[in-house]
């Protein structure tokens, strides 16, 4: 099929918006096309429910480490969260919850993934082939968020492990890890939540530390019944209580992005807690960081560090190297056995999957436009891939509030989006200019190099190049304030043919008939 279409577009269904993915971003997509009066579009998710990060991620004590008061949207509050740091389990009622009170379901096409988009530059919309058939839109917002495709390292040896192998996101809850020799690889946020959920159970558990990090306590208690009351009946006291969780973490902003210095105080605080729970001098060695607090993420736990201090459990101070049959091999030349090895690896965040299945306007792939490193228009839209957007784009990212704040200030991205093209009318599309990219990354990059995330240590948040193009350098006032609006002058204007345009209304006519 060429980026020209195939012909064949009166043979499948046409929709206005295509939404892609079924998590907070996708739904919240969903919801804010509803309440714009938009209800010509579909949610295709390649699973059988809806819920993103939080349906895939069930591995043991899978939580939060956002409030979960503030980790919600603001235009759909629970009174009835039952711990300030909410579980997967309650995470994903809550998006089943937006589901059914915004009427989503008729809009859902589980089971659909997404096996390719293709911009059809003379009809001026986007041709989507699915694992269940095809059709067409005029815009695509692409939500697929960069939690969703894990990252397995390649291991030497790995394939010829005889035991059991899985990622902390496609947990096998069928496998009984009761006295078993398990190896954990990885110390981030899933791997402190997952060590001392299985640690009473495994027989003996590894863990293989490539690089140590700091842990804060997490405040973490049940919300009493009263609580939950008082949010019920007088809403604003739930508006208030995320309204003070977000003004903290606005005033911390400043100490991340501007003055990293300002940490110390942080990072004495997370010292203080790894002294007071591991008393063996050299495994608190181990696990004291060499690099500035806030460089990678800060994790929130107060039982990883006593999981580490039980008998049963090693820490290996080094990245897993080889696989020799049943024995593990680290860097610094370790060996342990192990019956089953969970990796505990991170997901592919700097190199979106999706990117490989969005050819633009050229005839390129968003791969192969982001080869050198992701960048957008204010998170959102990418030169070369017109009326194409994507929710938790590149530079969107937080290292220490709530993503649904960074979410919705898109969602008002999303809703002028459409609303300009409205206004427009016809067969339209916008495409972003690249000068308006450019300067847009520029101004982000610049800002980038006096933050924490680029003080020298390795993260997630930085690509093959060294660039952090997964976090956004300020607070999210400023970006809901970036995003308020779309910039006419920041896109180009396409219009269809008339021929093609007449054609392509005729079509849409007739497609409602059929619907109705």
């Amino acid at each position: 099929m060429s980026q020209h279409g195939s012909g064949r577009s009166s043979e499948r269904e046409h929709v206005r918006v295509a939404v892609i993915g079924s998590g907070f971003g996708g739904l919240g997509a969903a919801v804010r096309l509803r309440r714009e009066g938009i209800t010509d579009f579909v949610v295709l998710e390649r699973a059988d429910s809806v819920g993103g990060t939080w349906r895939d991620n069930s591995y043991p004590g899978c939580a939060c480490d956002v409030p979960s008061h503030l980790y919600s949207f603001s235009f759909a509050p629970n009174p009835d969260w039952p711990r300030t740091f909410s579980g997967q389990e309650h995470i994903r009622a809550y998006l089943e919850h937006v589901t059914d009170t915004f009427g989503l379901r008729p809009h859902l096409r589980l089971g659909h993934e997404v096996l390719m988009m293709r911009w059809d530059g003379d009809a001026l919309r986007w041709e989507i082939e699915t694992s269940r058939g095809e059709l067409t839109a005029d815009v695509v917002v692409s939500a697929t968020g960069p939690l969703s495709d894990p990252r397995l390292p390649d291991v030497p040896g790995l394939d010829g492990f005889p035991g059991k192998v899985f990622h902390s996101a496609r947990w096998d809850h069928d496998y009984d890890l009761s006295g078993k020799r398990v190896a954990v690889i990885g110390t981030g946020a899933s791997a402190i939540q997952i060590v001392p959920s299985i640690q009473p159970q495994a027989g003996r558990l590894t863990l293989f530390q490539r690089t140590p990090a700091w842990v804060l306590p997490k405040q973490d208690r049940a919300i009493s019944r009263a609580e939950r009351a008082l949010h019920r009946q007088l809403p604003f006291t739930a508006a208030a209580r995320r309204g003070l969780l977000w003004g903290i973490r606005e005033l911390q902003v400043q100490a991340f992005t501007k003055r990293p210095n300002q940490l110390g105080l942080i990072e004495a605080l997370a010292k203080s807690h790894l002294n007071r729970a591991v008393k063996d001098p050299a495994l608190r060695a181990k696990l004291t960081p060499s690099y500035r607090i806030g460089c990678k993420r800060i994790l929130l736990s107060s039982d990883y560090y006593p999981a580490l201090t039980r008998p049963n459990v090693d820490l290996v101070a080094s990245g897993l190297a080889e696989v020799r049959g049943s024995t593990l091999v680290a860097s610094d030349g370790t060996q342990t056995e192990a019956d089953a090895i969970v990796f505990s690896t991170g997901f592919h965040v700097t190199e979106l999957p999706i990117a490989e299945r969005v050819v633009g306007a050229d005839g390129n792939t968003l791969a192969e436009a982001w080869k050198d490193g992701m960048e957008s228009l204010r998170g959102a839209t990418a030169a070369g891939f017109p009326n194409w957007m994507t929710v938790i784009g590149p530079n969107t990212g937080l290292g220490n509030s709530s993503m649904i704040l960074m979410i919705e200030s898109q969602l008002n991205y999303l809703a002028d989006f459409m609303r300009q093209l409205t206004v427009l009318g016809g067969r339209a599309a916008l495409a972003p200019r690249p000068s308006a990219v450019h300067a847009w990354n520029r101004t982000v990059q610049r800002r980038m190099e006096r933050t924490v995330w680029n003080t020298g240590c390795k993260s997630w948040y930085l690509d093959a190049n060294g660039r952090n193009t997964t976090l956004w350098p300020g607070t999210t006032t400023e970006f809901r304030n970036a995003t308020r609006r779309v910039d006419l002058t920041e896109y180009e204007v396409l219009r269809a043919p008339k021929q093609s345009d007449e054609a392509g209304q005729a079509e849409q006519a007739g497609a409602r008939a059929v619907v109705a």
